[in-house]
Parts: C-alpha cells; sequence; structure tokens
C-alpha cells in the first residue's frame, strides 16, 4: 500500500503548515501531504490583500511554539505573516510536500479498508487519494465569498462598491470620501488605513463594538531578545501574553461592568471630546459576548481624533446614486462603499463526507476535544480561539494528534473513533453572539455538556487536558487490524 498516505492534510495557511510541521518534529517517518486549493502558502494571509491587513492577536501567540518570531511588531501586518509562515514551511521541508491548485470536493471513509478515499479535482481532472487519516485545516470560512446582507438600492450607486475579501488590486482611495460598513476587526483596520489618504472615512456601524489598543511593538519582548537565546525569550513573551490574555477574559466574564467601564474610560482618553463613546463605543451587550477588537498604538483612535475619521452608529435605509441614505434621515455622501460586514463560516471547508456509505450531517455531530467529531474515524480539524489568537489552540491539537498517533502506532491500531455516550447534554458549537456565528449554528457540529465533548475556550484547562491526558480516556475507540 506504498501509495497511500498516512496522513493528508487539506490547507496550505497558519493550521496546514503547523500541523505539517508538528508531525516532521514528532513523526517524521509519517508520509504527509498537503494539499492547498489555492496557488501560494498562506491561506487567509494571502488572501486577504486589503489595505492595511494586520494580525489581531499578537505575534508572540499567533506564531508557532516552536518557531519564534522575530520581528519588531507584535501586531504585524499580513504579508510580514505570509513571509513568517512560508519561511517555517521551509525550514521544516513541508513545502515540498504541498499540491497547489488541489480542491478537496469529498472524502470517503471504508471501515473494512481503514482508509479515507478523498476526491480532488485539479486542473480540471479529477482524482482518488488514499489516506489514513484526513486532516482538515482548511479555516472555518468561505473563501470563494464574504457575507453581504441585502442593500436595498445598492444598484444605483454610481460609485466602487467592495468587499475586503475581494480586495481589488490598485483601487485608488487618494482624495475619495469613503464609507465603511461595519464595526469589526476588518472595519477598525481599514478606517484608520484609508484615512491617510482619502479625503474623509466614515464607519457605519449598526452596533458599536468593544475596541481595546495595545503598542504594536512589545517592549518587553525587546527587552528579554537582548538578554536570553531567541526561543527562550519567545516563550517567555508568550506566557506572558498567555497569562494576560486569560487574566483580562476572566475578568470580563466575571466582572463585565468593571470592564465595561475601563475600557470605556481609556476610549475617552484615546479620542478625545469630539467623539461620543457613550453611543459609538458602548455595545448592548458584554465584553466577550463578542470578540473585542484590537487596535496597535491607538490607530484608529488618533484617525478619528484628527478628523481624517467619523463614526456614525446608524441603519441604512437605501444606498443612493451618491452614497448611503440612513434611517435618521442623515446621507452619506462617498466614492467608495467597503462592505466590512463580515464571513460566511463554513465547517470542513465545505468538504462531503460519507462514512461507510452514510452521508455525514454536519450538525448532528458532537465536538470531541475541539478537533475530533462523534462516530467519524480517522478525522479531525483545526479549529482555534475565539477569545485567544488561534494558533494557541493549533499548536495543542497538533501535539495532541501526534500523541494519537503515536499510541494507535504502539498498538497496531488503524482507526480513532469518538465514541459519545447518551448521558451529555448538547450545546451549540460557540457561545458568540456575533451574528456570522448565528446565521451558521445549524450547519456546524454541537458540543456537549462535560468532557471531552465541551469547548472550553480556556487555553490553560486544554492544556492540560490535550497535552498530559491520556489518549485513551473510554471515549476514543482505538480500532485494531482485523489481520
Amino acid at each position: 500500500m506504498s501509495d497511500v498516505i498516512d496522513v493528508l492534510i487539506v490547507g496550505a495557511g497558519l493550521s496546514g503548515i503547523g500541523a505539517a510541521c508538528h508531525l516532521q518534529r514528532s513523526l517524521p517517518h509519517k508520509s504527509v501531504v498537503i494539499l492547498e486549493s489555492r496557488e501560494a502558502i498562506g491561506g487567509t494571509w494571502d488572501l486577504f490583500r486589503y489595505p492595511g491587513v494586520r494580525s489581531d492577536s499578537d505575534m508572540f501567540t499567533l506564531g508557532y511554539s516552536f518557531e519564534p518570531w522575530e520581528e519588531q511588531k507584535s501586531i504585524a501586518d499580513g504579508p510580514s505573516i505570509r513571509a513568517y509562515i512560508e519561511r517555517t514551511a521551509k525550514k521544516y521541508g513541508v513545502d515540498r510536500r504541498i499540491r497547489f491548485r488541489h480542491r478537496v470536493q469529498g472524502a470517503s471513509w471504508s471501515s473494512e479498508e481503514a482508509l479515507w478515499s478523498v476526491e480532488v479535482e485539479h486542473e480540471g481532472q479529477v482524482s482518488i487519494l488514499r489516506a489514513r487519516f484526513l486532516w482538515v485545516c482548511a479555516g472555518y470560512y468561505r473563501y470563494d465569498r464574504g457575507y453581504e446582507p441585502p442593500f436595498p438600492g445598492k444598484e444605483r450607486f454610481q460609485g466602487r462598491f467592495v468587499h475586503p475579501q475581494f480586495w481589488p488590486e490598485g483601487l485608488e482611495v487618494r482624495g475619495k470620501r469613503a464609507v465603511i460598513i461595519g464595526s469589526g476587526a476588518t472595519a477598525i483596520t481599514l478606517v484608520p488605513s484609508l484615512a491617510r489618504e482619502a479625503a474623509h472615512v466614515v464607519m457605519l456601524q449598526r452596533t458599536p463594538t468593544y475596541v481595546v489598543s495595545l503598542p504594536a511593538i512589545d517592549p518587553v519582548a525587546g527587552w528579554l531578545r537582548g538578554r536570553l537565546p531567541a526561543q527562550a525569550a519567545y516563550d517567555v513573551t508568550r506566557w506572558k501574553n498567555v497569562l494576560f490574555s486569560v487574566l483580562f477574559y476572566q475578568l470580563a466574564r466575571r466582572a463585565p461592568g468593571v470592564t465595561r467601564r475601563q475600557i470605556k474610560k481609556r476610549l475617552r482618553a484615546a479620542v478625545g471630546p469630539g467623539v461620543d463613546v457613550d453611543r459609538h463605543f458602548s455595545p448592548p451587550y458584554d465584553p466577550w459576548d463578542q470578540r473585542l477588537c484590537l487596535v496597535p498604538d491607538e490607530d484608529l483612535f488618533t484617525a478619528l481624533r484628527e478628523g481624517r475619521a467619523s463614526v456614525v452608529t446608524d441603519q441604512i435605509e437605501t444606498f443612493t446614486e451618491r452614497g448611503i441614505q440612513l434611517r435618521s434621515g442623515e446621507h452619506l455622501d462617498a466614492d467608495i462603499i467597503v462592505s466590512a460586514t463580515g464571513l460566511e463560516l463554513l465547517f470542513l471547508g465545505g468538504l462531503n463526507l460519507r462514512v461507510d456509505g452514510r452521508k455525514v450531517e454536519s450538525h448532528e455531530l458532537f465536538n470531541y476535544k475541539g478537533c475530533m467529531f462523534s462516530d467519524v474515524p480517522n478525522l479531525a480539524t483545526t479549529f482555534g480561539y475565539t477569545n485567544a489568537s488561534w494558533t494557541l489552540k493549533a499548536d495543542l491539537i497538533a501535539e495532541y494528534l501526534c500523541r494519537v498517533f503515536a499510541r494507535m502506532d504502539a498498538l497496531g491500531a488503524r482507526s480513532c473513533t469518538p465514541r459519545i455516550g447518551s448521558s451529555v447534554q448538547e450545546a451549540p458549537f460557540l457561545d458568540l453572539s456575533a451574528g456570522y456565528v448565528q446565521r451558521a449554528l445549524d450547519r456546524l457540529p454541537k458540543q456537549g455538556s462535560r468532557h471531552p465533548w465541551r469547548l472550553y475556550q480556556n487555553y490553560l484547562l486544554d492544556l492540560f487536558l490535550l497535552r498530559f491526558s491520556a489518549v485513551e480516556d473510554g471515549a476514543l475507540e482505538l480500532g485494531h487490524p482485523s489481520k
């Protein structure tokens, strides 16, 4: 069975490259192939090319645990992150395992063979790859389209309408009036970036978002780099930031009123008296009911304070030839309208799955340890944190799966299948009120009421559960060869 791949990874972005590197470091004898539907490494960081695109987490936690982030900026721009992923792939030799322009369309598991048959399209031709384990690192959203609500009168607008997921190369913004619809991470990144050249930028939001600022350059990291080896300095900075984020999240959930007041106090000082913080930066929900947005060096607040940008909290009545008519009666003149209205969640990259001929329905599945699913053998996905850096969870998942593979090898097992009991109560996969999550909940798996079926969104707890707990926990069934 020399044509059978030990681990087939879908996606060559941050998660996929990290998964392959972990395998190379821990289990170098495994045959690994990475399938990437696009033409380049990077995933999100290659797809998004809008002005100012950057991380919404610090790079000491968004970077890989085994590969220090050596750039000065801890809140990094998209091209720098893409270059980091490419360098890491090359350093560990996993770039040679990537097959570009290979799109996975479906996969079928055979219990008799203990193999996945994976349907792959490349340049119009469809072929079948066989793999012992399928690891989907395709992210969590659709790459071919972003979410765009119906905008009344959109066809009347005579200016340029853009979705940031498909930013047109060479779009001229100098001297133009821009309106950005939305208040999430993309919008608050675009506002200060466009405001450097545009005549004026308006961030039009229906509901405010919690926004906090951190220094773009971590002074502690710089101090440590001058005194410790690169990996040691990176590890200390990483743990500093992990502990800070965990403490801040716990404070926000346990004392939301205190957290809200502190955020608003800092905002008032940052934006100045010309911005109504109570109206434009006071969401009707508690901190971390939705993801907080991060800005480096107060760049958004500086643009607002200097009058190069403004915030409008209102609802759209209709588009007009010259801009947007609001329900309040105000009209926003615009040459460019950007719909930073979010993403469309997509489970397993939209992959069609069958197990022994039966179609797998994603909404019937239960999450297992944040990476596998009930009654589906030899399948895993990487899904990061919603309240911390994505890669913190991605690294833990990769370490855990390497432990599973090693245990299977030791026992001669060919399959690993999470089996759920009847005593587990179901809950939504993600506990966030954000629109992009709520729109997709009926298409996502469920989580359970207790370990190992529950998603804790807690790095310190997951560190113990994924790195140190036993592989054979009574829920993961390891299947042995029949002969």
